[in-house]
């Protein structure tokens, strides 16, 4: 990711928001310390340093510079990693990443090993002298980075890991260089030059296993990234030019291939085809495309050629806004982190003290200080913060990750801590539970008048409309080539419908709470509209006003399909102990028979967009931790007062907004997916944070003992956090409910 320009920015501008790539932290307690460094300049709101992807998320002032935050850094010991440093080219790298662990194994190697022969009676020990010689270099020369970091520690006033590892082995080594002195004339006493050795070893092979298993917690970020076409074909005057994708521009007409990625967000213009959306949507199937639907950039088209008029460009595509809010989730920091990491800056100060306490404890009790210094040697070299430091981050990256390839974008990672705790889903209906394409069935007139009447000056309310009603208005009066006659000072009535000015009547169409506000009596229509609500249709009252007074003209009755998907989601929520509840702006009766159908614990039918939050607030209340999906602009005052919102991509862009998880996908089953995928990840930071404390609780007081040899304490230290970040790696083997051909497939979150 590309940081922030170094130019300053007037005070009076928003705040800005830095990514900066730090270089140099190897444990907890340094994010601790660059996030307090970055924290203390002047005009920094907020800081978050994330281990696992080495980068710190800066919210300051206009007036900030990047050079002020690299400064503070610089002076915490630690350095920010120049643009071209952050995604290094291959061929420029000189060296290996595991050429330090190769030549100290090899240096560590004839220094281990005749302690293991010893054990089939074969001597095969080093003169103390060859001993000195194997274990220099790796002390000083592959053991130099630890004393760098270290002394920028002391230096800051703080340790880390690296100062632990220093102190410890360069103990075990003076200890050995000091017997090796001071015996030299009289026999070779046993010498700790192996220790010394094995751990820098044994901590660079941690490492090196380290950096390889986050950098697959990254896969998702690099597969999205490896979406983004880099040419596109655009038509100019039946030409076809090749032209770089950042020169298109919006309404160019682009050709797309059978075989190429679509280069941008538009909409089909010409052409028939297929296409594969998997990796944007987590869709399995490919998805017919016809002249007038809409394409996603990134996505593959399969077999016909296409021509699409652009729609959005650059950071305003789909894929752009998904690599973005992907990359804030796994940059951003749980609750529990906060926690872990409060305890981590204590950490090393905590663990030098208790060295200090062993070797004091071993002279006092025994007299044998040589003993004493080896035992707080492998209390040094056991306790790491590293993966204390690592647990949490390296598991959202992970479930984030997975989540997002089977088409669950979750914004925060907040978000995915508190959906694993949900209690109660609240759905809307229309559009999320149902297909959101609703039919006019039926058409209704009062006192004997003439249906075709009350849909000609229905249509002419609903001409303007964009409301999936309106649209089912308008496909009926175009079906039977009716003239609709033209409306004036037309206007929404907010969760109630639509009023104008119609053949200089004053026409209001809208919902039963409209009619009953109107004060008009529905008559004889009234036991019609029961039995059509009966059936889950949902009715609309063409209303008049005249001197104050209305009077009921007749109704129109739609209605709309349950999405199959619905029922499987319904029941999967129900296993995972969540009830569910229906909150719409519907009338009684359809909202009955759709919750009905589908198994719905509680419904709360006519309500205004302010009503579903107030009810989703009450919820809470009560001690809910509430989920609220839905996909339209009416929805999102309640999205933003749940506790998790989940907007349906299909909805409205400000929906989604206001949603905290977004769901590529038409399809509820992604919400029980997203409960379950939260639930797992939840479960792996938990997992790692018990292994992060248990290595440390059961090995520093078998270290202080002595009852841990250093080798030993140095190969529990290295191989700690490898176990914490590959057991968060098998989050990458979940598969949801929602992942099979056309949404089938398995009735439970899986592991791959």
């Amino acid at each position: 990711m590309i940081f922030m320009s170094t130019a300053f920015v007037p005070a009076a501008t928003a705040p800005s928001q830095l990514e900066l790539p730090i270089e140099g932290m190897t444990c907890a307690s340094c994010v601790a310390r660059v996030e307090k460094a970055l924290l203390k300049v002047p005009g920094v709101l907020a800081a978050s340093v994330n281990l696992a992807t080495e980068k710190a998320s800066v919210t300051a002032a206009g007036s900030v510079s990047f050079a002020t935050l690299a400064a503070a850094i610089d002076e915490a010991g630690y350095a920010v990693r120049p643009v071209e440093a952050a995604a290094p080219v291959r061929a420029q790298t000189r060296r290996p990443q595991w050429w330090p662990v190769l030549a100290g194994t090899l240096l560590t190697l004839p220094l281990v090993l005749p302690m293991w022969l010893q054990l089939f009676g074969l001597d095969w020990t080093p003169t103390g002298w060859v001993q000195l010689a194997l274990a220099t270099p790796v002390q000083f020369w592959l053991g130099a980075r630890f004393y760098r970091a270290g002394w920028k520690a002391v230096k800051a006033g703080t340790g880390n890991m690296d100062l632990l590892v220093a102190l410890g082995t360069s103990a075990a080594y003076g200890l050995s260089v000091y017997l090796l002195w001071k015996h030299a004339g009289h026999g070779m006493s046993h010498l700790y030059f192996e220790a010394s050795a094995a751990v820098i070893t044994l901590v660079l092979l941690g490492k090196w296993l380290e950096s390889r298993a986050k950098r697959q917690t990254a896969d998702a970020i690099r597969a999205l990234n490896a979406l983004r076409p880099t040419v596109a074909r655009v038509l100019v005057d039946s030409v076809e030019i090749p032209t770089p994708i950042e020169h298109v521009a919006v309404n160019d007409v682009v050709v797309v291939r059978p075989g190429e990625r679509v280069p941008v967000d538009g909409e089909v213009i010409d052409g028939r085809s297929h296409v594969n959306e998997s990796l944007i949507t987590g869709e399995s199937l490919p998805v017919a495309k016809a002249v007038g639907d809409k394409v996603t950039g990134g996505s593959i088209n399969e077999e016909g050629l296409l021509q699409v008029r652009t729609a959005a460009i650059g950071t305003e595509t789909t894929l752009a806004r998904i690599i973005r809010m992907v990359e804030s989730a796994q940059a951003a920091k749980a609750p529990i982190q906060r926690v872990v990491d409060r305890v981590s800056a204590l950490f090393v100060p905590a663990v030098l003290a208790i060295a200090l306490l062993t070797f004091v404890g071993w002279f006092l009790y025994s007299g044998d200080w040589e003993q004493g210094l080896i035992s707080a040697v492998a209390v040094l070299v056991i306790a790491c913060p590293c993966a204390l430091g690592l647990a949490t981050p390296t598991a959202i990256m992970a479930g984030t990750g997975v989540a997002a390839r089977h088409g669950i974008l979750i914004k925060d990672a907040e978000a995915l801590e508190v959906a694993h705790s949900v209690t109660t889903v609240a759905f809307d209906k229309t559009g999320t539970l149902t297909e959101g394409i609703p039919s006019l069935t039926a058409i209704e007139a009062a006192n004997g008048g003439n249906p075709d009447e009350v849909l000609q000056l229905a249509a002419a309310l609903q001409k303007t409309n964009d409301h999936p009603l309106a649209h089912a208005v308008m496909e009926k009066t175009r079906n039977h080539r009716m003239t609709v006659p033209q409306a004036h000072e037309a206007r929404a009535l907010p969760g109630r419908g639509v009023a104008a000015i119609v053949g200089g009547r004053h026409l209001l169409l809208g919902s039963t709470r409209l009619m009953d506000e109107e004060g008009a009596d529905p008559g004889g229509l009234r036991p019609v509209a029961l039995r059509l609500e009966g059936e889950g249709r949902t009715i609309s009252w063409l209303l008049a006003r005249e001197n104050q007074q209305s009077q009921v003209l007749g109704l129109l009755a739609f209605g709309d399909t349950i999405k199959p998907t619905s029922y499987a989601a319904v029941a999967r929520l129900r296993e995972l102990g969540i009830r569910t509840v229906m909150l719409t702006g519907d009338n009684q009766g359809s909202a009955n028979a759709v919750a009905q159908k589908l198994g719905i614990d509680e419904v709360r039918a006519e309500l205004l967009p302010g009503d579903k939050a107030n009810i989703v607030q009450e919820l809470r209340r009560q001690g809910h931790i509430v989920a609220m999906v839905g996909d339209g602009l009416n929805d999102a005052p309640s999205l933003a007062a749940a506790d998790v919102g989940l907007s349906m991509s299909t909805g409205m862009d400000v929906a989604m907004e206001a949603a905290s998880v977004t769901l590529m996908r038409g399809d509820p089953r992604l919400v029980a997916d997203s409960v379950d995928v939260s639930r797992r990840t939840c479960s792996k930071i938990k997992q790692g944070l018990f292994w992060a404390f248990a290595y440390n609780v059961l090995g520093i007081p078998l270290a202080a003992f002595g009852l841990l040899s250093p080798v030993i304490a140095g190969a529990a230290m290295a191989f700690s956090s490898v176990s914490v970040v590959t057991n968060a790696l098998m989050l990458r083997r979940w598969r949801g409910t929602a992942s099979g051909a056309n949404g089938a497939g398995a009735t439970h979150g899986t592991w791959q």
